[in-house]
């Protein structure tokens, strides 16, 4: 429905169309930042010479219909006070307006007569207004909320785990005032982007998206929040399985994973366990999963010790690889390995030894959840580059594997 809204203080006009479900807070924010009042702390409107009263209550249930004229201004008191210092208020728009509907002006028979003007008491503030005030501004300063984080280690140990940004520039005044603003700014403008949304068409494809989009969040929110609630193991990481192992009388710590499918040795670690001689380089190719990467070769016959056992295995070499070794599918079915959870624990089916998952402490660097990350600076020409050289390997790699099919030869 059109709405025209008329300011007291700047006898400005505006023509909003708005829901009729909208409810009166929303309609006032929606109007203040329209007329760029947003410096008026107490917005009140008038309809039919009365105040609409019931921020929760909609337009609808408080009377207005199409059409309709609403005056808004400052409260009664903050009119009062405004007064007191010479400034334009409500007061002397109600008053003005009750004059010229004495005297026959266009007030339209509104009946301004209900309209109660304060007294010169009721612009003096009482002290526990002040007091609130204060409090209220202390809440509102960076470095009170600051001081209270730090002062506060429950408090903390909450802003670390929900606010990293914030909690990792707690020690520096500034930087923490500077994110403070960008995120109350960020909250305000989603705020008046939802305002705007109710007050949107109702008909508006676009507002009727985002409105789902929203609507959808909310339901992902209740149900992380329920999952929190009833099922907060699922939030917490877990490490993978790692165990003991000798390669050629080395000690290594292997990476079972059953969704390998070959067991793989980095280069570094082929060197450190002096295998690197046997590398057959006939098995080059590219390895692609996540990632791609380049297979320097092949070992068709390691010797693996798990316990006491001796296992033969064959080892495909990658060039850049972060773990030592993985063993996969091939290794873990030809030994019939069983991965028992309940255990924590690796059975190797074919002599029946079992050997221990690693726990958390135990594990290299690269498998470690608690380990600080290091993110290196890559120019877009570098990842270019990366891009590049990995299309050139796979495409090289099809050609020789379609080549070596059409000759017969195996791969």
């Amino acid at each position: 429905m059109l709405v025209t809204v008329t300011c007291t203080s700047t006898d400005n006009v505006y023509s909003l169309e708005v829901s009729p479900d909208i409810e009166l807070e929303n309609f006032k924010v929606l109007v203040q930042v329209e007329s760029n009042s947003l410096d008026i702390p107490h917005v009140v409107f008038f309809h039919n010479g009365k105040i609409l009263l019931g921020d929760k209550k909609t337009l609808t249930e408080l009377g207005v219909s199409d059409n309709d004229v609403l005056i808004f201004g400052p409260a009664p008191g903050q009119a009062s006070m405004s007064n007191a210092g010479n400034a334009p208020g409500l007061g002397q728009s109600v008053s003005s307006i009750n004059n010229s509907r004495n005297t026959g002006g266009g007030a339209g028979g509104i009946d301004w007569g209900s309209v109660q003007l304060p007294t010169a008491s009721s612009s003096r503030p009482a002290q526990p207004q002040q007091q609130q005030s204060r409090s209220r501004s202390d809440q509102e300063n960076p470095e009170s909320i600051r001081q209270m984080f730090l002062s506060d280690p429950h408090q903390m140990s909450l802003l670390k785990e929900r606010n990293p940004k914030m909690a990792d520039v707690i020690n520096n005044p500034e930087e923490f005032k500077k994110i403070l603003e960008e995120q109350r700014r960020e909250r305000q403008d989603q705020e008046m982007a939802r305002i705007r949304l109710l007050a949107a068409d109702p008909f508006d494809m676009d507002a009727q998206r985002q409105i789902a989009e929203e609507i959808r969040m909310e339901n992902v929110n209740q149900n992380m929040q329920t999952a929190m609630e009833h099922n907060p193991e699922a939030f917490a990481q877990v490490y993978m399985l790692y165990i003991n192992c000798l390669v050629n009388g080395h000690p290594v710590k292997a990476f079972v994973d059953s969704g390998a499918q070959m067991t793989i040795m980095s280069k570094a670690c082929a060197e450190k366990c002096n295998i690197g001689n046997l590398v057959d380089h006939r098995w080059q190719g590219v390895a692609v999963g996540v990632g791609s990467q380049k297979i320097l070769g092949r070992v068709h016959m390691g010797q693996m010790q798990i316990e006491n056992d001796f296992l033969p295995t064959s080892f495909t070499i990658l060039e850049n690889q972060p773990m030592d070794i993985l063993l996969g599918l091939d290794m873990l079915k030809r030994h019939q390995c069983c991965i028992d959870l309940n255990k924590n624990s690796l059975l190797i089916g074919t002599t029946g030894t079992v050997t221990r998952f690693l726990n958390e402490s135990e594990l290299p660097e690269c498998a470690r959840l608690n380990k600080p990350r290091e993110v290196q600076p890559m120019d877009e020409g570098s990842s270019s580059n990366l891009q590049e050289e990995e299309d050139r390997l796979l495409a090289e790699a099809l050609i020789k594997s379609q080549t070596e099919a059409e000759g017969g030869g195996t791969s």
